[in-house]
């Protein structure tokens, strides 16, 4: 228990992120950018433009935040279109595929070690991640 009178470390303060600056610092798609970090998580955002590989994480979920644009999440029994303001959740183990027919921005919420092509190597792995 706490009496509300203990100093809290220093260190600096908290800054704000505006995603439309942050996105508007790349163009390439299917390479996400560290923006954020917190208990282990990531922030990314990523440009998706065209269809990604089938996949899946073993070990952690995603979360995909629609920024800007929509895209669809395909699954292999159905697919999920989201649009700016939504997300979703894929849950560990679950095959997937983003696909979108016109670039979309998305905001990223994913375990540190999460790879951004899963369980599959291709051109579009990316091992080392840019921050902005």
């Amino acid at each position: 228990m706490t009496s509300g009178n203990e100093k809290l470390p220093a260190g600096p303060a908290p800054a704000a992120v505006n995603l439309a600056e942050k996105f508007a610092r790349f163009s390439d798609h299917w390479s996400p950018k560290i923006v954020g970090e917190l208990n282990g998580q990531m922030v990314k955002l990523a440009k998706f433009r065209g269809a990604f590989e089938w996949h899946h994480h073993a070990q952690e979920d995603e979360m995909f935040l629609v920024h800007r644009g929509s895209f669809r999440m395909e699954f292999r029994d159905r697919a999920v279109t989201l649009r700016a303001g939504e997300f979703l959740i894929v849950p560990r183990g679950v095959e997937h595929r983003p696909v979108a027919d016109e670039e979309v921005e998305v905001v990223l919420f994913e375990p540190a070690s999460t790879l951004n092509t899963g369980n599959v190597t291709s051109e579009r792995t990316r091992a080392t991640l840019d921050r902005l």
